[in-house]
């Protein structure tokens, strides 16, 4: 798997590094609660303008986690929060490219509001760039 680079991670101090990239790797094996529980520590000690990026992604990991145990109230909710607290970020952020990852949650979104079949999973991916 391809994973950022630290200099693509210029913000966070080294143990947020790789607990950042633990967070995605947990998110995209559907360990969505771990997944919340590893970006949540990141969170805590990232600076201010990319909290709301990082809150953007663990709400959009409950959400799923949510989602696996019949809450799709919740699901839903989060689901939007997430997505509206990623919409100002680049295309691509952190190393992620997160422009596809908004996309595929959004298909998410829209599948459970419409009560349509969903989706596979939204993953997160990292940039090749």
């Amino acid at each position: 798997m391809n994973e950022p680079s630290d200099s693509t991670l210029p913000c966070l101090q080294d143990s947020l590094r790789d607990q950042f990239r633990q967070g995605i790797r947990l998110f995209n094996g559907a360990q969505f609660f771990e997944a919340h529980e590893a970006l949540e520590d990141v969170w805590r000690g990232a600076p201010g303008p990319q909290r709301k990026f990082l809150q953007g992604l663990i709400q959009i990991a409950v959400a799923l986690h949510h989602h696996s145990k019949g809450n799709l109230v919740g699901c839903r909710s989060l689901l939007q929060r997430g997505i509206r607290n990623l919409a100002p970020y680049p295309d691509l952020q952190f190393g992620l490219e997160l422009a596809i990852f908004r996309d595929e949650v959004e298909l998410w979104r829209k599948a459970l509001e419409s009560e349509q079949p969903l989706p596979g999973l939204p993953s997160i991916r990292f940039s090749r760039r």
